[in-house]
């Protein structure tokens, strides 16, 4: 039966096209929960087909009908360029497949149908049993009917700016009901790492597999190719000083810099000065080591970056706070997450961009997580007493 159910969806698929969740948008999906859940409870209990509905063999079907789409999920491109009958089936959006629709549906009225069963008449005996099941069923259902509802932005916020603006597909601008003033973005730099490039190609030596030396304070000595490196100073924040030297400043467009010994171990040769990638503002300052190689440094990976922001909401919310990835920030029902930044720039990036996502359904799924933790906690329980009684 779950081979016709995804059968059925495929040919849906051929025939209307993808499924198009935004129909399903409040109250739609509301709607359709509550049906979903009168079915369960009005539905007879001495019925062959409804029996099965409920047991286990037919929610394992389901579970492997949900395996195998998934596998699909994951050995095609979602969201990319397709052709032929596989795009026709939406392989490469299954996402909003009316095969993952479908088996999604019956699975959730499945749960439904369990999770009613022990809940009239209510036994205490049921009361794990219902907590498990109801948890899962309230995550099921946020995360599939009410994705309909979870709206998603990238904001571009400029440093010192208040924004509340953003752009969807069509580049035309929005207004949340929250605005966002960057105070200060900070970014923290991984130490920097070196290697010896081509002086006419650029690329990194040897080519295909290039050798890097990790700038390290407790190992400031290492080997590089046919050369052997001493770190002779590391400065975080510098600029270039006159004649070819390096030194520590505070000022914003300050870059990493080397200052570096290399011997030739074959020819004894040795060569000693500063290197840096640079910036937007300073210019690269690499090592000559020969007359066809260079030592430079690459550029420097960001480690952690953070914004300083002041968010406004519309109901008088005014909250301050320092957003990085990872730590999202809640306001008047949104939670806004470090998104990005200028990467050409670095830490002088001058704006700072949010990843915005309201979902009202959230709560709901939170609350059913807490009722499968209960549920888990109670069958644990259970079997330690089950082996209390057997003693």
């Amino acid at each position: 039966m779950a081979a016709a159910l995804v059968s059925g969806g495929f040919a849906l698929q051929l025939i209307l096209g993808p499924l198009n969740l935004y129909l399903l948008r409040f109250p739609g999906n509301l709607i359709l929960a509550g049906l979903i859940v009168l079915a369960a409870f009005i539905s007879p209990k001495k019925n062959r087909v409804i029996n099965w509905l409920a047991g286990v063999p037919w929610a394992a079907a389901l579970m492997l009908a949900f395996l195998l789409l998934s596998l699909v999920m994951g050995l095609t491109p979602q969201g990319g360029h397709m052709h032929g009958l596989p795009a026709a089936l939406g392989f490469n959006r299954l996402t909003s497949s009316w095969p993952l629709g479908l088996v999604y549906l019956a699975a959730l009225f499945s749960l439904a149908l369990v999770t009613a069963r022990r809940l009239f008449p209510f036994r205490l005996r049921n009361l794990v049993f219902i907590c498990n099941h109801l948890g899962l069923w309230l995550v099921f259902l946020a995360a599939g009917l009410g994705a309909a509802d979870r709206i998603s932005h990238v904001m571009y916020v400029e440093q010192g700016q208040v924004e509340w603006r953003v752009y969807n597909k069509n580049r035309e601008a929005l207004e949340l009901p929250l605005a966002i003033r960057l105070d200060k973005f900070e970014m923290e730099e991984y130490p920097p790492r070196l290697a010896v490039i081509d002086r006419q190609t650029g690329t990194a030596q040897p080519e295909g597999a290039p050798s890097l030396f990790q700038v390290d304070e407790k190992r400031p000595a290492g080997r590089l190719l046919d050369w052997d490196l001493t770190v002779l100073s590391w400065l975080y924040n510098a600029v270039p000083g006159g004649e070819g030297l390096y030194r520590e400043s505070g000022m914003p467009a300050a870059a990493q810099a080397v200052e570096v010994k290399a011997v030739n171990r074959l020819t004894s040769e040795t060569r000693e000065g500063w290197v840096s990638a640079g910036n937007r503002f300073l210019p690269p300052a690499p090592l000559v080591l020969s007359d066809d190689r260079l030592l430079v440094m690459a550029q420097p990976e960001p480690r952690r970056f953070t914004s300083q922001v002041k968010v406004f909401t519309r109901d008088g919310l005014e909250l301050e706070s320092l957003v990085e990835v990872n730590r999202p920030l809640r306001a008047g029902g949104w939670i806004i997450y470090q998104h990005g930044y200028d990467s050409q720039a670095g830490r002088m990036s001058a704006y700072s961009s949010f990843l915005l996502v309201y979902d009202p359904w959230l709560p709901l799924a939170y609350a059913g997580l807490a009722l499968w933790a209960l549920g888990s906690i109670g069958l644990i329980g259970q079997g330690r007493l089950g082996k209390v009684s057997e003693t």
